[in-house]
């Protein structure tokens, strides 16, 4: 079993894994309009990963957070992206087209559940692309959520 992390805002917990938020937002994987759900595969990069989009005023935001297990079983299908294998420019702000294409692909494709993809963050560690149009995806839940908040120092 893997564990994955999902930081979300507490009136969001009902529903960790509606994919809603990509939908309404888009992100690096995918395009507004396409439901995918990003976990990162520890605490600390869902962390960053939230961390690199919040500004000063933020810091209320960072305090009403909650912090979500993502199980999924060893059956859940899975294709890697390596960073070695994508286009030079996918880890820039805003992210390219491209990526959100490769992810598009995935999804309309359909051969897995989760697409395991760098972080521009840490490249050298690892979040998830969910797929909840996948047959595979009503094996993957959501754990008990728990408070999380960014300590203070890290807004110096």
């Amino acid at each position: 079993m893997t564990i994955a992390w999902r930081l979300v805002k507490t009136k969001h917990a009902a529903a960790p894994l509606s994919g809603e938020g990509a939908r309404l937002g888009g992100g690096r994987w995918n395009y507004v309009g396409m439901s995918v759900v990003y976990a990162s595969e520890t605490l600390s990069l869902a962390a960053l990963e939230l961390f690199v989009h919040f500004t000063r005023r933020d810091i209320t935001i960072s305090r009403s957070l909650l912090a979500i297990p993502i199980k999924i079983p060893d059956s859940v299908t899975k294709i890697q992206v390596l960073s070695d294998n994508l286009k030079k420019g996918w880890d820039s702000s805003p992210p390219p087209d491209f990526t959100r294409d490769l992810g598009t692909r995935w999804v309309h494709e359909g051969k897995s559940a989760i697409l395991r993809v760098p972080s521009a963050v840490i490249q050298d560690e690892y979040n998830l692309v969910i797929n909840p149009d996948h047959p595979d995806f009503g094996k993957i839940t959501a754990g008990d959520a728990r408070p999380f908040s960014l300590d203070d120092r890290v807004w110096k």
